[in-house]
C-alpha cells in the first residue's frame, strides 16, 4: 500500500511539474534590478518566460537564467499598446515590475506607473489571463504629496479596475547587490567624509531582500492571483540614520553623520534633478524622493505580508555583508583592527 502511494505521489509531482513547464509568464521589466530575480525564479521554478523589453539587445544574459529556449526576449514598450498586445500573446501569467525612481523624458511617473499599468492590465484582461502580479510600492497613495507614491497608487487603482483579481505587491526598500541604496552610500562613503542624514535621519524601514520579493511573484503565479495586496518588508525596521551607520560599520569607515534639514535637503534635490537633465548621470537625489522620505516605509499594522505566503523573509545582516564587502579598503581580505585585537 505504501509503494503504490508513493508512487501515486510521485506520479501527482510529475504531472504538476509537466503543467508548470508548459505554462508561459510574461514579464514587464525583466531586466531591471527586481525583474531579473523574478525571471530567475520562474525559470528555476519550471516555467517559460517572456521578458518584455524596450531594448531586448542590452539584457541577453537574461536568456542563460534558464535552460536553451526557456526564456524568450521580446521587444515591447509600454507607451504603444501594440506591442503590449503583442507580448502576452498566448501567456497564462502577466508580471509587472516596471516602475521609476526618478523621471527623465518620456520616461515618466505618469507614462509608466500609470498608464503602461494600465496598457498591461487591459491587454492581459483582452487576451483572457486573469492570474497576474502587479509591483507597487509601500506608502503608495493617490493623497500623497509625492509624485511616485501618488502614481503608484494610481496605478494600483488602474490594475484593480480592468483585472480585479490582480495580486498587488507593495515592499519597501529593496536590497541584493545590484540595490540602489546601500550600494549608493556605500559609494559615497569612499569618497566623502560625510552622509547626509536626510529629515535628520528618522524615517522608518523595512529593508526586503529582493530574492524574497521573488518568491513571492512565484507563490502567487503558481497558486493563481487572488486579488489580494501585500505589504512585503523583511525581518526588521530601521530608522535612515541607523541604516547609513550599519553601511559604516559593515565596510569599516568612519564618517560624520550631518542632520539635513528638509529645506536644505529640498535644495539639494533640486540641483539632483538638474544634473539628472543630462542623460549620463543619474540623480542622487530628486525633491520628490526627499517628499517621499517624509513618510515611514515600513508595513501596515493589519496588512497581509510574507506570513499570508508562507516565506520567511532574510535579514538584511546575513545579505548585504556579502556584496558590500568590495567597498573595504582590502575587499574580502579586510580584517578590523578590532577583530585583530581580540585574536
Amino acid at each position: 500500500m505504501a509503494q503504490r502511494d508513493s508512487g501515486a505521489t510521485r506520479a501527482r509531482l510529475r504531472g504538476i511539474k509537466m503543467a508548470i513547464e508548459t505554462r508561459l509568464v510574461t514579464v514587464f521589466g525583466g531586466s531591471g534590478f527586481v525583474g531579473r530575480y523574478i525571471v530567475r525564479a520562474l525559470a528555476a521554478r519550471g516555467y517559460r518566460v517572456r521578458v518584455a523589453l524596450r531594448r531586448p539587445h542590452t539584457a541577453p544574459d537574461l536568456k542563460v537564467m534558464g535552460r536553451v529556449g526557456q526564456i524568450q526576449l521580446m521587444q515591447a514598450n509600454l507607451r504603444f499598446k501594440a506591442s503590449i498586445e503583442q507580448a502576452v500573446d498566448g501567456a497564462d501569467a502577466v508580471v509587472n515590475c516596471v516602475g521609476l525612481l526618478f523621471e527623465s523624458g518620456a520616461q515618466n511617473f505618469k507614462s509608466l506607473h500609470v498608464q503602461g499599468a494600465r496598457s498591461i492590465a487591459e491587454a492581459a484582461k483582452a487576451a483572457g489571463i486573469t492570474n497576474a502580479v502587479h509591483i507597487s510600492a509601500i506608502g503608495a497613495d493617490e493623497d500623497s504629496g509625492s509624485d511616485y507614491a501618488r502614481t503608484k497608487a494610481l496605478g494600483e487603482a488602474a490594475v484593480r479596475g480592468a483585472l480585479p483579481g490582480a495580486a498587488i505587491l507593495r515592499p519597501s526598500i529593496i536590497f541584493g547587490p545590484e540595490d540602489e541604496f546601500f550600494n549608493k552610500f556605500a559609494k559615497m562613503a569612499q569618497m566623502s567624509p560625510a552622509l547626509p542624514l536626510i529629515g535628520g535621519g528618522r524615517t522608518l524601514f523595512q529593508p526586503v531582500y529582493a530574492e524574497d520579493v521573488a518568491k513571492a511573484v512565484t507563490r502567487i503565479i503558481t497558486a493563481g492571483s487572488a486579488g489580494q495586496t501585500y505589504e512585503l518588508g523583511g525581518p526588521g525596521t530601521y530608522t535612515f540614520k541607523e541604516l547609513l551607520a550599519y553601511v559604516l560599520n559593515v565596510i569599516d569607515k568612519k564618517r560624520i553623520l550631518v542632520p539635513l534639514p528638509w529645506p536644505v535637503a529640498m535644495a539639494m534635490g533640486f540641483a539632483g534633478e538638474l544634473s539628472g537633465a543630462l542623460p549620463v548621470i543619474t540623480p542622487f537625489l530628486t525633491r520628490d524622493q526627499v517628499t517621499n522620505l517624509k513618510t515611514d516605509n515600513i508595513v501596515g499594522e493589519q496588512a497581509q505580508g510574507f506570513d499570508a505566503l508562507g516565506i520567511q523573509p532574510e535579514a538584511l545582516e546575513a545579505i548585504v555583508p556579502t556584496y558590500l564587502e568590495r567597498y573595504r579598503k582590502y575587499g574580502q581580505f579586510h580584517e578590523r583592527l578590532e577583530d585583530i585585537k581580540e585574536n
